[in-house]
């Protein structure tokens, strides 16, 4: 019955022990109680048939005794960790290159294409399992805002800290591709992928954009890259002495450049010009990105005592219905 079982408490069966002291404290407290008629002789009772009552007088006493085994048992909590369980694991691990440049706070989108992206980005992040996700954030420079991590809530956390401003204003397409590789060039993940969100022109960094999607591509690392912006002129807030006014702006899209950089890598290029489009998206690579891989985990155990507290409780109340009933005794 306890092959292949452990016990989170093992220490609480040394209880068990008390069961043969009530067993042995039973027989002797049963020798010594008397009737209180005496009879000379019983043998006139010899041919009596015995009641199903007498027969079976110690049955309260036994369900007692199993009662209180099987809790004991449930107390020490059995779990069962020798099958494990098969579970499917997406085996992808996944770079978010974002860009927060200024260009990012046209009005085009709802609030703002920044605080668009970071909303989707965040309903992607949840909607993924078992991936390790990392954060690359870039303008004119681009830095690792998060590692690859499989702590959603701590990432999710570190998405919602950004904002437009925290690094100099551009455009430095190339390097946050050559950042988001040397997050994922050491992944031994069966599937690595860089989600790449821009919405201007290459115009700063160092690295050529197409050589970082090469270098990419070495490492077999699929660029998904998404242009955002509506098509035309889009509002862009600009500060003056009077407050907040908007101005009309041409959106310009590199978007050869970036349908390049997918092509190179065997990822797509995508061009998003609302919220829901960009929600269409991020829908899209996630069935995409759906390689499925099957592992044994062990991770959690089956806990068992659930039946053991159950029968315990069951044969306490059986024993108590049976004193009030069919063993009840007069006073």
């Amino acid at each position: 019955m306890f092959s292949n079982v452990t016990f989170a408490y093992p220490w609480v069966l040394y209880l068990l022990f008390i069961i043969p002291v009530m067993i042995a404290w039973y027989i002797y407290k049963g020798r010594k109680n008397q009737a209180s008629i005496t009879y000379s002789s019983f043998m006139i009772l010899d041919k009596v048939p015995k009641t199903f009552r007498e027969r079976l007088r110690h049955l309260p006493a036994a369900l007692r005794m199993l009662a209180l085994s099987a809790l004991i048992i449930a107390l020490a909590r059995p779990q069962d960790f020798s099958s494990g369980q098969n579970i499917t694991a997406e085996g992808i691990d996944i770079a978010i290159i974002l860009d927060i440049s200024g260009s990012m706070l046209a009005e085009d989108f709802k609030p703002n294409r920044l605080e668009a992206a970071k909303n989707l980005t965040d309903q992607f992040i949840q909607s993924r399992i078992s991936d390790r996700i990392g954060l690359v954030i870039f303008a004119r420079e681009a830095f690792t805002q998060c590692p690859l991590t499989i702590d959603y809530a701590v990432l999710r956390n570190l998405l919602l800290e950004i904002k437009s401003g925290m690094v100099p204003d551009g455009t430095a397409i190339g390097n946050a591709i050559a950042n988001g590789v040397n997050r994922l060039k050491d992944s031994d993940a069966e599937s690595k992928v860089m989600i790449l969100l821009t919405d201007g022109v290459n115009n700063a960094g160092e690295v050529d954009p197409v050589s970082a999607a090469e270098i990419a591509k070495t490492f077999g690392i699929r660029i998904y890259s998404i242009g955002v912006g509506t098509r035309g002129e889009a509002p862009f807030p600009v500060q003056t002495p009077f407050g907040t006014r908007y101005q009309m702006m041409p959106v310009e899209i590199d978007e050869p450049l970036m349908k390049k950089i997918s092509e190179t890598t065997g990822g797509n290029y995508f061009r998003a010009t609302n919220n829901k489009t960009l929600e269409e998206i991020y829908g899209t690579i996630d069935k995409l990105e759906k390689t499925k891989i099957e592992i044994t985990s062990y991770r959690t155990a089956r806990e068992l005592y659930y039946g053991w507290l159950g029968g315990g409780l069951l044969l306490l109340f059986l024993e108590f219905g049976l004193l009030r009933t069919i063993f009840r005794k007069l006073p």
